[in-house]
Order: structure tokens, then C-alpha cells, then sequence
């Protein structure tokens, strides 16, 4: 990757939070990414210490022309070995245009050039070093953003302006007065050629750098086996004077075949917040899209058997264990082997509340005896209902999460082959088993997590994550990894 692409990288976070769409969506984003003006401002110090490196790297065409003294008649000049030795981006600034975008600006920078020089008038010839002292350069560019037919972002340069205040040559060297008698003429022109040729390097870094670095953010984030996220953007951006806000779909799909989501996402109501760099306001419903994938999927299906329960626990998945629950079991499948199916008839639904996340899934619980034959032998059919809390946390760049019994299991006999059962002590051993094996189970797929919309070499730290009405608020700040 050039030089000039790394010093892009960083505000490359805040442009992918800033494109203007040139389709709107008329639903409520999964996802909105918010950047404060904290985040701007880190965005350009960083930004502006990469630039002063890479534009200590930049090689500098040779200089020449042509110039007239009265009474000597015209001469040529030539620079060469262009070289620039330090470089000052002073006040610096990423501000906020409301309604519609970025603005970047650079104030009073100065950069210092040394090389060779030679003249020629006639049959006369001489040359040196020279030192140049460019001062008092200013820059401001406007960024043009939108997206793509795909939901990629686009970037095109809509305007660039640079002026240089002063510049000041110096020339040493036999018979450098010569090359002091056109020196204003000669500063004159390399104030023109810089000023046309920062804007140049802009508009090159923009199409050759930004552009493809854009257009290598994936749309679509692949999860696992069985899901992918959608994060193709949705609206236009709503540019305010504190901060900025971006909207993805974030909607879970299923690979194989994608389905109509059988609801809308709800409008989020963003606080005003502006103590960390950025804020991700995500929707409940993309934690519900998720679990109507995997609930289609089928992978919301539990089977318990005995060698999964801990060898602490002493009542086993057999009939002997049983016997005592419901005496006709022992006598029907006297010590045999028994297995328990947990189906859910419905995806589960996550509810966001002011400081709380809970689920309330309704299961049914299938229980089984095996046979010699191996045939499993249906004994009875639960239903199951409970209360469990989630907890959202962010490992690197993925939102993950794991879930904690609220309130026990509440069981209902809904059918039974082998008579009358006492439910109340099932209920009381199978919430057991519930808590030991079906919650670690649970947990280790909500461990995967699924990945934020960030532009790599990105880092998030101090986070805040907290729930609101409809939605979770994710808050930190950024560090950006040069790679």
C-alpha cells in the first residue's frame, strides 16, 4: 500500500460514516454509526502525521524555465534535486458542513526544499545549492460522496483550493546574484506550480488511493456456515454541527436462501452524546433478524442426553432416575436410556428496555426413551417458558454476547404415552439440566458474535455499551494500528 493511501486510511473511518446515497431507503436502519467531533479531530491528527511523512518521501520534478534581465537580454534556469527536508502541517481541521458533509483544511503549514541549481546565458554558464522556504501554505478540499448501485460508498474530489503566503529562495554559488537578479520571478512561479500541484496530489490520492480502499469495504459480512450480515447503506447520512450520523441495513441473512424479514426495524433515538469518538446505535431488530435466520435454519433445536450432563449431578438421563417421578416408566423401560429434545415453535425475540435485555423463548420439551433397537420411544410432550437476561460485550471488532437464567423454568404437560406425570419435579430437575448443559450450549454460539462496520487497522477501546428502548448504544474510542 503507498504512502499516500495510509495517510487516507484513517479519515477513510469517517467518510464510510458520511456517504451521501444516491438511493434512499425508506425503513429504519439495523445500524446507525455515529462520529462525534472528538473522532474527528483524532481522525485528522492522525491523518496529518502520516501526511507530513509522506510527503517527506515525495520526489519533486525538476524545475526549469526561462527568464530576461534588462540590459543581459534572456537566459534559462534550472532546479534539480529536489529535495524537502522538513515539513509543518499546522491547524489542521476535519469540520462538519451541516446538510452536507466534510471539509478538510490546513492553515499556515510550511515546507522546506533544498537542491541544485544552474543557469545559462549564452556562452555563460553557472550553478550551486539553493534553499526554499515555502510559508503560510493553506488547503481546504470538499469531498463528494455517494454510493454505488451494490450500497458501496463512492468518493469523488469536489473541490480543492491551496495558497501559498511566501515563498523565500535562497541560491549560493559563483555568481549567484545572477540568479538573484529574477529571483521574484522565479518564486512566483514556484508559488503557482505548488499551489496547482497540491491540489494535483489531492485529486490523484482520492481516485488512485481512496477510491479502491472504499471500494474494498465488504457490503456483505459472511458470520459462519449458515449467516451473513447486510451492511449496505441505507440512507443518506443527517450531518448536524456536533456529529454525524450513518445508516445500515444490518440485517442477518441465511446463505442458502434469503428470505422477506416478517418485520421493520423500530426508529432509534440516538442520546447526545459526544464524549467518546464514536457510537453505534444497534436496532433490536438485528439481533431478532438473527435469530429468525437460525431458528429457520434449525439450529435453535437442543438434544440433551445423558453424557452430557455433569457427572456431579446424580440423577441421570435413565428410566431408574425417573422411576420415582412416574413409577410406570421404570415399569414400561425398566433402566434404559432416555433423551430429551428442546424445540422452540418460534423465533425467539430480544427485547431492549432501558438498562435491561431479556428473552422470553417458548420451547417445548419432547422427552424419549431408547430402546435396545436404538428406536426412540416418545414418553411425553412439556411446554417450556422462562425469562433469561443478556449481556452485550464487544471482543476486538465483534459485538458478542451470553445469557443468564432470569426466572426458572415454568413447564405444562401437553401431552403424555405413559399416564399422568408429576410435572412440578420434572420441572424442578429439568431446570437443572437447563442451567448445566442447554445455557453453555446456548452461549457457545452467541460467543461468535458478528463484526462492526469498521474500516480495518481500526481498534475500539473505552467502550460503553448500554441498552435503550429498541436498541443498543455501543460507545468508544478509536485507535488506529499503522500497519
Amino acid at each position: 500500500m503507498t504512502m499516500r493511501a495510509q495517510s487516507w486510511m484513517l479519515v477513510s473511518l469517517l467518510l464510510l460514516l458520511e456517504v451521501l446515497c444516491s438511493w434512499v431507503d425508506a425503513s429504519n436502519p439495523g445500524i446507525v454509526n455515529r462520529i462525534t467531533q472528538k473522532g474527528l479531530d483524532y481522525a485528522c491528527t492522525e491523518a496529518v502525521t502520516t501526511l507530513e511523512k509522506e510527503l517527506l518521501m515525495i520526489k519533486l520534478p525538476d524545475f526549469e524555465g526561462d527568464f530576461k534581465i534588462k540590459h543581459l537580454g534572456r537566459g534559462e534556469y534550472h532546479f534539480k534535486s529536489l529535495n524537502i527536508q522538513s515539513v509543518e502541517l499546522k491547524n489542521s481541521k476535519l469540520d462538519l458542513v451541516p446538510g452536507e458533509g466534510l471539509k478538510a483544511s490546513i492553515s499556515n503549514a510550511f515546507i522546506h526544499l533544498d537542491g541544485d541549481w544552474r543557469a545559462r546565458k549564452s556562452f555563460l554558464k553557472v550553478s550551486g545549492s539553493f534553499d526554499l522556504q515555502v510559508k503560510g501554505i493553506s488547503i481546504s478540499v470538499s469531498l463528494r460522496l455517494s454510493s454505488d448501485s451494490s450500497g458501496r460508498p463512492t468518493v469523488t474530489n469536489k473541490q480543492c483550493s491551496s495558497h501559498i503566503a511566501d515563498v523565500d529562495l535562497d541560491v549560493s554559488g559563483k555568481v549567484g546574484w545572477l540568479v538573484n537578479l529574477f529571483q521574484s520571478q522565479i518564486e512566483s512561479k514556484f508559488r503557482r506550480i505548488l499551489e496547482d500541484k497540491i491540489c494535483e496530489i489531492v485529486k490523484t490520492s482520492v481516485a488512485s488511493d481512496l477510491q479502491p480502499f472504499l471500494q474494498s469495504l465488504p457490503v456483505i459480512a459472511k458470520i459462519d456456515q449458515i449467516a451473513s450480515m447486510d451492511y449496505t447503506l441505507s440512507g443518506p447520512p443527517q450531518a448536524t454541527r456536533h456529529s454525524l450520523d450513518t445508516p445500515f441495513k444490518g440485517e442477518f441473512f441465511r446463505q442458502s436462501h434469503r428470505s422477506t424479514v416478517p418485520f421493520e426495524p423500530p426508529a432509534m433515538k440516538l442520546p447526545e452524546d459526544h464524549d467518546l469518538m464514536v457510537y453505534f446505535g444497534i436496532s433490536d431488530s438485528v439481533f431478532n433478524t438473527a435469530s429468525q435466520v437460525y431458528w429457520e435454519a434449525g439450529v435453535m433445536n437442543y438434544t440433551i442426553t445423558d453424557d452430557m450432563i455433569p457427572s456431579s449431578f446424580s440423577i441421570r438421563l435413565k428410566t431408574s432416575s425417573f422411576r420415582a417421578l412416574v413409577p410406570q416408566l421404570g415399569k414400561l423401560y425398566p433402566n434404559m436410556p432416555m433423551e430429551l429434545q428442546i424445540s422452540t415453535s418460534s423465533p425467539p425475540v430480544m427485547v431492549f428496555s432501558p438498562g435491561n435485555v431479556t428473552l422470553t423463548p417458548v420451547m417445548d420439551l419432547q422427552a424419549f426413551v431408547i430402546l435396545p433397537s436404538s428406536l426412540r420411544v416418545p414418553l411425553f410432550l412439556l411446554s417450556m417458558t422462562t425469562t433469561v437476561t443478556a449481556t452485550m460485550g464487544v471482543n476486538a471488532s465483534r459485538l458478542v454476547s451470553s445469557v443468564t437464567p432470569g426466572s426458572s423454568l415454568t413447564m405444562e404437560l401437553k401431552h403424555s404415552n405413559i399416564g399422568s406425570i408429576n410435572v412440578p419435579l420434572i420441572q424442578a430437575i429439568l431446570n437443572h439440566y437447563a442451567l448445566s448443559t442447554l445455557l453453555p450450549a446456548v452461549n457457545e454460539n452467541l460467543e461468535i458474535g458478528f463484526p462492526l462496520p469498521l474500516p480495518r487497522n481500526i481498534q475500539l477501546h473505552d467502550l460503553l455499551v448500554q441498552p435503550y428502548q429498541d436498541f443498543l448504544l455501543l460507545g468508544a474510542n478509536v485507535l488506529y494500528t499503522k500497519k
